[in-house]
Parts: structure tokens; sequence; C-alpha cells
């Protein structure tokens, strides 16, 4: 896509801090990060999320993930990682090329994880209902 951030990073029409390119994926560092080390998994191939990614390509990058993320904790000295894929606006996605975050953590760092909730069983229930029949659907 000619006007997506991520394609134009891709074939360098804009500059970015690459850690790592195979064939199919590249791994550059986000230029805001949440903290130092914070890198991109990106396809090469441009798809709007992860539901639209074939599975090839999203396998390929969860092992590209693995082994940029071993990197990442060792040269940032960091005590863990968090992974993530934002989808849809509602869950933070503003560029829309599938991409993975590597967000390496420090036990000092500050940032909360998200808030938890009890749920009943009844409700519980009907969520299960509801994803397990979607899934019959596919």
């Amino acid at each position: 896509m000619s006007d997506c951030v991520f394609c134009k990073i891709i074939r360098k029409e804009i500059p970015a801090q690459f850690v790592y390119e195979n064939d199919t994926v590249v791994a550059f560092l986000d230029i805001s990060p949440v903290n130092p080390g914070h890198t991109l998994v990106v396809p090469k191939e441009h798809h709007e999320d992860i539901l639209s990614t074939p599975n090839s390509i999203l396998a390929e990058m969860m092992v590209v993930t693995k082994k940029i993320a071993s990197a990442v904790v060792a040269a940032t000295k960091s005590d863990g990682f968090n992974i993530g894929i934002n989808t849809k606006p509602a869950a933070g996605q503003v560029i829309f090329h599938t991409h993975l975050h590597i967000i390496p953590r420090l036990s000092s760092d500050g940032l909360k994880h998200w808030p938890h909730q009890n749920l009943g069983k009844g409700e519980m229930d009907a969520v299960q209902a509801g994803i397990r029949a979607m899934l019959e659907n596919k």
C-alpha cells in the first residue's frame, strides 16, 4: 500500500533503525518506545491487521519474535518483556499494517498490568458458549 508508513519503511523510503530482516518480515525500533529496546516485528506484505494476515506469515512473525525478544532482553538487560498486537482502533491500533510489539520490561519501570475483573459463573459460561459457537461456524 503506497501511503502506509510501514510499507514506506519496508521500502526504505522512510528511515528506521532495523534490527532484523528476512524474506518475510522486518524488525525495527519503535520511534516512540515504551522502554528502550521496544521493537516492532512487521510483515513485508501489507495486511491491515492480524485477522487478515495469512497464518504462514503470523507463524514466521512468532519465530522471529522469539529470536528478537531474546536479543532485546540481553541487550537491554531487562527483567522480562511483553508481546502485544493491537487490533482495531478500540484496542489502540493506529497503523493499519499488521505488527507486533516486543516491549522490554524492568521490575522497576512502573508500568502497570491491565486491571482484572471478577465475572460471575453465569457471565463466564455465556462468554464461553459464544466463543465456542463462533469457532464452530469457522
